[in-house]
């Protein structure tokens, strides 16, 4: 069940939802979380009522196709597969929505069972 949060710099609605679609279809592929498990919010900022900061750190140098995805999902997955999952993204953001993977920023925050409320102030997975 991860829950997705995609934030681009001067994206209009087809680049955010070729970036989601990037995202959500890698983890398809290297997860194997299923299809309808489709949760996001995508953010386009426009450099001046909201923007993103970025800068060189490790000597990647990015710019004004900065991507920043924030992935939040229960925890157990192995590095390996994380590292695969950051390469898909990168790969299929560059392929769908032009965004080079230099400037593919990606976080993932695990959690357990019990901090998860998919609907009705339940949580389902307790």
């Amino acid at each position: 069940m991860p829950f997705v949060r995609i934030d681009a710099l001067g994206a209009d609605a087809e680049r955010l939802d070729a970036l989601g679609r990037a995202v959500h279809e890698a983890m398809v592929e290297t997860l194997g979380i299923p299809p309808g498990d489709h949760f996001q919010v995508l953010n386009g900022h426009d450099g001046t009522h909201s923007t993103l900061r970025y800068g060189d750190y490790l000597g990647v140098r990015r710019d004004e196709g900065i991507v920043y995805i924030a992935l939040i999902m229960r925890a157990g997955r192995p590095p390996g597969l994380k590292q695969a999952l950051y390469r898909r993204i990168a790969e299929l953001a560059h392929a769908y929505a032009g965004t080079e993977p230099r400037n593919v920023f990606i976080t993932l925050t695990e959690n357990t069972d019990a901090d998860w409320s998919l609907g009705h102030g339940e949580a389902q997975y307790l």
